[in-house]
């Protein structure tokens, strides 16, 4: 009996040892989710349709007019959230970090997002009384999930960690929180659990989180940013991206493409400065 014992100790040992040498520490991975502005507003554009294949997306569902398969990973041409979203603040993202970072680096991004949804969709426990209360034209995005926004970025998230190591998680939302003085402790919550089943430590994991459009472009959601401002004041490593001067849209919610770029390059460069500070320390 000792004897088995042993052996199935032994063998679970060279299973483990297995998975973790499989990861690539050189392969960057970051998880996105938000309402529309993360999941992509604006068409992209010819100078979007050429990306270096040292940056990759896994889809999060399956699009067969795209040849994508969901879990599996290809280059990351827009768009990077569902199959009929455009341009993203994570396209630009990616790009800033594979231009700036050695070549044997490479980024990945898993992007979850549903437009239009309140943060509690990503609530671990109970996003299905928000589910239950959805408009009817929620249900189908939210359906492409399972039902279950959270639990698929979670799911693709223990996929990609087979292949690299995660690095940072990127939020934009807020539009269908108006006046949430909760935001910031739903939005920690929504963090600690995805530290926890993920097996991640938080001081290794930024919360990179946008700006909404700001005034200057009639920005009609502008003045929550005053919550999101006090995000790091809950999640110590939570970094707030400016929007200001980022291009918008003439509904006064959503960015422009040109927008989306300089955003999506700010998240970068935070980003960037983040992983330089690791590496000094």
């Amino acid at each position: 009996m000792k004897k088995i014992i042993v052996l199935g100790f032994l063998l679970g040992w060279i299973f483990l040892i297995k998975n973790v040498y499989s990861q690539d520490t050189n392969f960057h991975i970051y998880l996105c989710f938000g309402q529309s502005n993360m999941a992509g507003a604006s068409r992209a554009e010819v100078q979007d349709s050429i990306v270096d294949e040292r940056f990759q997306m896994m889809s999060a569902m399956n699009c067969s007019d795209k040849g994508r398969v969901m879990g599996h990973w290809s280059t990351a041409t827009p768009p990077l959230c569902d199959c009929n979203a455009g341009l993203s603040p994570a396209d630009y993202f990616g790009r800033t970090l594979v231009e700036k970072l050695p070549d044997n680096i490479k980024v990945g991004i898993i992007n979850v997002s549903v437009g239009g949804c309140r943060i509690e969709l990503f609530d671990k426990e109970n996003y299905q009384s928000y589910v239950d209360t959805a408009p009817d034209w929620m249900l189908n995005w939210i359906k492409a999930y399972d039902g279950n926004p959270y639990k698929r970025l979670v799911d693709m998230a223990k996929l990609a960690q087979k292949d690299g190591v995660i690095k940072g998680i990127l939020l934009h939302q807020g539009e269908s929180n108006p006046n949430d003085t909760l935001w910031t402790s739903k939005v920690k919550d929504i963090y600690d659990n995805l530290m926890t089943d993920l097996n991640l430590i938080p001081s290794e994991v930024p919360l990179l989180a946008g700006e909404l459009l700001s005034a200057e472009y009639n920005g009609k959601c502008w003045g929550f940013n005053q919550f999101i401002a006090k995000l790091p004041d809950v999640i110590p490593n939570a970094h707030v991206i400016s929007s200001e001067g980022c291009l918008g849209k003439p509904d006064g919610l959503h960015f422009s493409a040109e927008g989306y770029r300089k955003f999506g390059k700010r998240y970068g460069e935070e980003m960037l400065s983040l992983l330089d500070n690791v590496a000094d320390n």
